[in-house]
């Protein structure tokens, strides 16, 4: 299963303007991230890339896109590290951005091994981005969970494969919640109701209204 831009946007935290400018590579700098699904039209996330991408968010929140960058050239091309993005623990501490292995943490800007403890943030809970609450990855509501294993991370009800959107699409059609069990008899009017708000939360997921230079980064 893959992930469209406005459902990686809402699941990350990203912008989408973000995601496109990050699908780019700059005049020096290689590309944030390349979906790994398609990055051609209709342009496709994995799970793996919503995860790297909300590192990409935590790190945007304390240093500059031209520090990420340079940190992400780093890990590629200085350290010759090939793994997917979202099997690395980078953590930012205004000044730079580090590569956090078991004793040491690498300074992926400056190119040196620091002996130091850096609090690390779990990418996965809920954090907020300008204000916007961005919601935990594997349980965005209580009733809606993200689980790779299951239809490949699209969200679904809880402990059930129903994907949410089509239960957010009968209560759209006015089906009451009460009756979507009579449609998928598994599916509670509570999960039913978290469903339809995860769904209007992704619907409505738009660019802040900023400048165009700092929304890019």
């Amino acid at each position: 299963m893959s992930y469209s831009p406005k459902l990686a946007a809402a699941l990350s935290g990203a912008t989408l303007r973000q995601l496109a400018h990050w699908r780019k590579a700059s005049a020096s700098r290689g590309a944030v991230l390349v979906p790994e699904i398609s990055h051609t039209r209709p342009i496709l996330y994995s799970f793996r890339d919503v995860v790297a991408l909300r590192t990409c968010v935590k790190l945007r929140n304390d240093t500059s896109l031209q520090k990420i960058r340079r940190a992400l050239d780093t890990l590629r091309d200085g350290l010759q590290e090939r793994e997917h993005l979202s099997a690395y623990r980078l953590v930012a501490d205004g000044s730079t951005i580090y590569l956090v292995e078991p004793g040491q943490a690498i300074d992926l800007v400056r190119r040196k091994a620091n002996v130091v403890i850096h609090e690390l943030v779990d990418v996965l809970r809920p954090f907020y981005r300008d204000g916007r609450h961005i919601p935990d990855l594997l349980r965005p509501r209580d009733h809606v969970t993200v689980d790779p294993a299951v239809r490949g991370g699209i969200p679904v009800i809880e402990g059930t494969r129903v994907p949410y959107d089509e239960v957010a699409a009968l209560l759209r059609d006015g089906i009451p919640a009460e009756r979507i069990s009579d449609y998928f008899p598994s599916v509670t009017p509570s999960a039913a109701l978290d469903a339809k708000d995860f769904a209007d939360y992704v619907d409505s997921y738009e660019p802040p209204k900023e400048p165009r230079e700092a929304a890019a980064g």
